[in-house]
């Protein structure tokens, strides 16, 4: 296996007269046997970078290094590197075996003996075996994206790259075949670069995810850290469903004062913001308390608007003060409590449970801590 380094990548294409960046200066290091998901809206570039790693597009600028070895101008076939698509792109025409050995017939010396007992291999594997003599059209759309998997798989290539392989799924096969591409990975150990859109997908698959918008490095971190610990404004708003709530406020050295209420804050939280007075306040809705009266600074009246059931959960919107009804807090609670429209409610939200940005910059001031329960176990007591 193998680490893959991206140093200061960047992809520009000629339109016209004028340029357009498609990745920016990325620079992010995947270690051996790391699984990397590249996540971020449509158009952002995770797609172009994956490209630019398979030798399908030529580089602009930085460097792309396997091992150490810089494999910038590598020819695609010769970069150790397996690529499963969006698309399956099998042969029609070909059967479930032919598929998975044609690579290696025209890419390798293997015999055919060789190349057969990688393809049943593999095919036992994935449980594919009593598939190996269909053709694609015979094959459900799993079974197609397990015969692509195989295909890379059976290369024993040093970096595998998945471009959105899942996209084509219905909602309960993709659950399944998350669970699936997991613990193959893990078994296999390849290092292993994911690209897709879906948070869900980057959240419960990767060991770290790296996060781009409009071709820029957001923040690269494992899961949690990007969730609870947001590098910027963008990470928090597009990491969570539903998302994080934000409020415009100043800051008046002891208190955060939005349009629709003023929260007082302690001097530690204080303390984190360095001196900065134009902020964005930021709380997730499953953070949010729903609470029968007022009791302390940090509760405030709403009324509800919007209740949509989840069945484990509701998602309930709220109107705030002067807030736009556009603009509702959204919170998130237990199905077990009823709420209506036009009701009453009181929200609280928990200090220990709040996200600061500079509102210019977009960067994070301050965050909630993810508490080590490894650490706490082992911290003396009083």
């Amino acid at each position: 296996m193998a680490a893959l380094e991206l140093d200061s990548l960047t992809k520009v294409y000629q339109d016209g007269d004028s340029e357009v960046v498609a990745v920016d200066d990325v620079t992010v290091s995947i270690e051996d046997g790391e699984f990397l998901v590249v996540v971020g809206p449509s158009g952002c570039g995770k797609s172009t970078t994956l490209r630019m790693v398979a030798g399908l597009e030529t580089v602009s600028s930085g460097t792309i290094s396997l091992d150490g070895r810089v494999i910038n101008d590598v020819k695609p076939q010769d970069r150790d590197i397996a690529m499963v698509f969006q698309s399956y792109a099998l042969y029609p025409h070909m059967s479930v075996r032919q598929n998975m050995s044609f690579g290696l017939e025209e890419s390798t010396d293997l015999s055919d003996a060789e190349i057969k007992d990688r393809v049943e291999e593999t095919a036992d594997l994935l449980d594919m075996s009593p598939l190996l003599d269909r053709k694609p059209r015979d094959l459900s759309g799993g079974q197609q994206q397990r015969v692509a998997l195989g295909r890379a798989i059976v290369r024993d290539p040093e970096v595998f790259l998945m471009d959105e392989p899942l996209s084509n799924l219905d909602a309960k096969l993709r659950a399944q075949m998350r669970t699936e591409l997991q613990r193959l990975q893990e078994d296999l150990g390849v290092t292993t670069m994911y690209v897709t859109h879906d948070q869900t997908e980057a959240m419960t698959m990767g060991d770290r995810i790296a996060i781009l918008d409009g071709g820029e490095l957001q923040q690269v971190a494992t899961p949690l850290e990007c969730y609870h610990e947001p590098a910027n404004v963008f990470v928090a708003g597009f990491l969570g469903e539903p998302s994080m709530n934000f409020f415009d406020a100043d800051f008046d050295g002891e208190k955060l004062v939005a349009d629709s209420f003023e929260y007082p804050i302690s001097e530690e939280t204080a303390a984190d913001l360095g001196g900065e007075t134009d902020l964005v306040f930021g709380i997730r809705p499953e953070a949010i308390e729903l609470v029968g009266e007022p009791s302390g600074p940090h509760d405030f009246e709403t009324e509800v608007d919007v209740v949509e059931p989840m069945g484990d959960e509701n998602t309930v919107y709220l109107t705030f003060g002067d807030r736009d009804p556009d603009d509702a807090v959204v919170a998130t609670t237990s199905s077990m409590r009823q709420f209506s429209r036009g009701q009453s409610v009181v929200v609280r939200f928990p200090e220990e449970a709040i996200h600061v940005f500079d509102r210019r910059s977009g960067g994070a001031l301050h965050n909630r801590t993810i508490v080590d329960e490894d650490a706490l176990a082992d911290a003396p007591s009083n």
